[in-house]
């Protein structure tokens, strides 16, 4: 069985940059997982320091998996399932058999959505199909969408998208009023009339079934077979960290959601060894908080080992 300074789990940019930190401070390091994986490798990028104009996340990706190679860390791409503590460290497990062990884990696993609502959903991510307003409004200035989700977050999208689209449909979750309460409309028209003075945003409470479009979105049918024009979808119906697979370890979680990785200022987790960083710890999911995130958890787990082994 290999055995390694830190392994790091995810090929996102947070992983990767982590990646970067660890390998440039002269620790043998494995980076383990599949590039398309990420949330990235289907987006552009506009809003990163030092990138002019639009960028593919997946460029983004291979040029920060060159460069943590270039240090000298090694990247398997092999997604784990099983991750073990042991008294003086941690074994992984891959999904062809591939057993590793390391002093340190990072977990950069980022999240993954807690419901897909169009079976081709996949096929138009990044092509009109988004899940953050935050980083997509932008590229929809003057055009219609419409946002599909549940709660505060689908609420304040569809506030934050009236600032740049022309038309915003909000279709709330569940999706007809039969399944919604008296209470839940309340709430939905008064959170609308307050922020919607131009009728910038239209209520929709009907079941979306498919995707309209060849290649980029271009429209979205309703169950009962009426189809509108828009030119993206937001899907906000929340996010949570893969706990199944690093629940074993016993790492806390936030206390509000439990969705995501508990972590203070150093990227620590409640776990001794065990740094995580990324989307994984909660939003804002963004590229640049997750590339910070991932250079001071590399910091702190090359400062971690350093500490391991001036010990004996």
């Amino acid at each position: 069985m290999k055995e390694y300074d830190i392994i790091i789990i995810g090929a996102g940019p947070a992983g990767l940059q982590a990646g970067i930190h660890t390998a440039r401070r002269r620790h043998s390091v494995l980076i383990l997982g599949k590039l398309k994986a990420s949330a990235l490798w289907n987006a552009h990028i506009e809003n990163y320091f030092g990138v002019a104009g639009k960028v593919d996340g997946s460029e983004l990706l291979k040029i920060g998996l060159a460069q943590a190679q270039s240090f000298g860390a090694d990247f398997l791409e092999e997604d784990v399932v099983k991750i073990d503590k042991e008294e003086t460290g941690f074994t992984v497990e891959t999904e062809n058999g591939s057993l590793f062990r390391s002093l340190v884990l990072i977990l950069a696993l980022g999240v993954k959505k807690k419901k897909k609502i169009f079976k081709d959903e996949d096929k138009f991510v990044g092509k009109g199909v988004s899940y953050c307003v935050d980083c997509d409004a932008w590229f929809y200035r003057g055009k219609k969408v419409a946002v599909i989700g549940d709660g505060s977050a689908a609420f304040h999208g569809a506030q934050t998208l009236t600032k740049f689209a022309e038309k915003v449909y909000l279709i709330p979750y569940p999706f007809s009023p039969s399944e919604v309460s008296e209470e839940q409309i309340s709430k939905i028209q008064k959170e609308v009339g307050s922020t919607d003075k131009k009728g910038a945003i239209e209520v929709v409470y009907k079941k979306p079934v498919e995707i309209i479009g060849e290649v980029e979105v271009s429209g979205l049918r309703f169950e009962d077979g009426e189809v509108i024009a828009v030119d993206g979808i937001f899907i906000e119906m929340g996010a949570k960290g893969p706990l199944e697979l690093f629940s074993p370890l016993g790492v806390e979680l936030d206390s509000e959601t439990f969705s995501f990785v508990k972590v203070n200022q150093r990227m620590e987790t409640s776990v001794p060894g065990v740094f995580a960083c990324g989307d994984i710890t909660g939003p804002p999911l963004q590229v640049a908080k997750a590339v910070g995130e991932g250079c001071v958890a590399g910091i702190s787990a090359s400062d971690y080992v350093r500490a391991l082994k001036k010990k004996g």
